[in-house]
């Protein structure tokens, strides 16, 4: 039995070690979403921290700015998702065959 625990807990130790490392990686990559066909463009990175937001010109409209907003948080909200999803990926790929499908890790996902 002590045997069994001790290689558990070697498991656990690679496995901790292993998503460390993955989140550290994601702080590194990138996603990028658009509205508006493209009129706004929200970079982020792996930890859905939002890098940049970059508006075309040709959008700004002192008469409309309640659709220069809903584009801006449109793409916002859709990069964060992309992020979110890149992210899990990213985990899943690093814990696959160490943690039983649809197990939850509280704080990694």
């Amino acid at each position: 039995m002590a045997k069994s625990m001790g290689a558990m807990m070697k498991q656990a130790q690679k496995l901790q070690a292993k998503l460390a490392k993955v989140q550290k990686e994601l702080g590194a990559k990138e996603v990028e979403a658009t509205s508006g066909g493209g009129m706004v463009t929200v970079r982020a990175n792996g930890h859905q921290e939002i890098l940049s937001v970059k508006i075309n010109p040709e959008v700004v409209d002192p008469e409309d700015v309640d659709m220069l907003e809903d584009l801006v948080l449109a793409a916002i909200q859709q990069a964060r998702e992309k992020s979110a999803e890149m992210a899990e990926a990213e985990m899943q790929k690093a814990t696959a065959g160490l943690i039983p499908p649809g197990m939850n890790m509280p704080g990694f996902m």
